[in-house]
């Protein structure tokens, strides 16, 4: 293992006492990685604009299995898991990164594992190169492992997070999650977090597509507000096959959601979208890579952010077409809407084309309310509370309309609505 520098020790002393026992040959692999070059800083080009002083200046714990159930009752209703239309899905639900089976109602006609029996890294995730996802590597303890076979509809599942401080004491969890679904298989997964308290919820989902496979797949990230939300996603998409995701951040005191996807084979395709809407002194940040490996492939990213108080938003989005990804059609399109003059958005949408016959384009736009949209809306005796809400939604509403399955539309609509009430009095 190379020598671990000063600097890096600082970074990683949150950890440390947990990482001196990490054993096994893939866990201490990635320890030395993170030991190489330490947690991200603002020098980190894919991390100028998001730094993780956050972490530097708490003395995380390793959460226990014991859970207050009378809280996580009441969260899991307060999401809509058990309440309204997630009430009758079948889901899987984690706290403070453990399986919880009492909370859980496992899914039919899916295999699901689950990673503190079985132990298994999957083969997407890049350790040596991504420093969340080697620290993910290090200390993982529990995930879920969902398999759809060949050619079978797996309805929909929910994988829930639920987070909640021990006694006052911040904690970290770094759940290992994976989701495969086999050829012509389908799958609607919807993963939701939420939580109490400061900590850090720090997971890595591997996504497996294969030929002629879809999956469709919702993250409300709806953490606490002294949280760090930090979650690494990777995504393979076979021939024809199709994966699409949405992001809807609204919780977290820092949240980013990262994804790295790559179409690897003929007629693949790829969505990845999302919104965020912060308040106060929250940071969200969407970043992804989509790697084009293969022709006739298509990727779409659309993102949309509502900005208020001296929030700051992040989009960070590259395509990368590689020389044999001839035909490609990419687009990737970043909207902003600052609702203060103290709010930020970040915005750097990225084109690498190797290829000489492709069709790809990138933009980005950034706005504030629109006056006569207020003053019609006031002048028909509408509180002027009120009618932000609604120009607010508006907005949003478009690019949650990317949410195809009527089900998933109503979970996010739910959160949305419980975390800001068109009354305009703000949860």
């Amino acid at each position: 293992m190379n020598a671990v520098t000063k600097d890096t020790k600082a970074t990683l002393q949150p950890f440390q006492p947990r990482l001196d026992a990490v054993k096994g040959l893939e866990r201490t692999a990635a320890l030395g990685a993170l030991h190489r070059v330490g947690l991200p800083d603002r020098r980190v080009e894919e991390w100028k604009y998001t730094g993780l002083r956050f972490l530097a200046e708490t003395p995380f714990a390793a959460p226990v299995r014991a859970y207050d159930a009378t809280w996580a009752q009441a969260e899991l209703q307060r999401l809509g898991v058990t309440a309204g239309v997630g009430a009758a899905l079948a889901r899987l639900v984690f706290v403070n990164g453990y399986y919880a089976p009492d909370l859980s109602v496992l899914p039919e006609g899916v295999s699901v594992a689950f990673f503190s029996k079985t132990g298994s890294f999957g083969p997407l995730a890049c350790p040596d190169r991504e420093a969340l996802t080697a620290l993910n590597t290090a200390l993982a303890e529990d995930g879920a492992q969902i398999s759809v076979p060949a050619g079978v509809d797996g309805g929909h599942v929910l994988l829930v997070s639920l987070g909640q401080a021990q006694a006052g004491a911040p904690i970290s969890f770094h759940p290992r999650h994976s989701v495969h679904v086999a050829q012509g298989g389908k799958l609607r997964l919807t993963c939701i977090q939420g939580g109490q308290g400061r900590y850090l919820h720090n997971p890595v989902l591997e996504v497996s597509v294969a030929a002629r496979a879809e999956l469709n797949h919702l993250t409300i990230q709806s953490e606490s507000d002294e949280a760090a939300s930090l979650a690494t996603l990777y995504a393979q998409i076979d021939e024809r096959g199709a994966y699409n995701s949405f992001v809807l951040g609204v919780g977290a005191a820092l949240a980013r959601h990262e994804v790295h996807a790559r179409l690897s084979a003929a007629h693949a395709q790829v969505h990845v979208n999302g919104a965020q809407r912060l308040r106060a002194k929250q940071h969200g940040d969407i970043s992804s890579v989509i790697t084009h490996a293969a022709p006739d492939c298509i990727s779409r990213q659309t993102v949309r952010n509502v900005l208020d108080g001296q929030s700051r938003g992040v989009f960070q989005g590259k395509v990368l077409v590689e020389r044999v990804a001839q035909k490609t059609d990419g687009y990737q399109m970043n909207q902003a809407l600052l609702l203060s003059e103290h709010a930020e958005i970040d915005a750097k949408p990225e084109l690498e084309i190797y290829a000489d016959d492709v069709k790809c384009s990138h933009g980005a736009t950034v706005g504030a309310l629109d006056d006569d949209q207020m003053f019609y809306l006031r002048s028909r005796g509408v509180p002027e509370a009120e009618a932000r809400q609604i120009l607010i939604h508006a907005f949003l509403e478009e690019a949650l309309d990317l949410i195809a399955d009527e089900t998933a539309h109503a979970l996010s609509a739910h959160i949305m609505a419980t975390r800001y009430p068109l009354s305009g009095e703000e949860a």
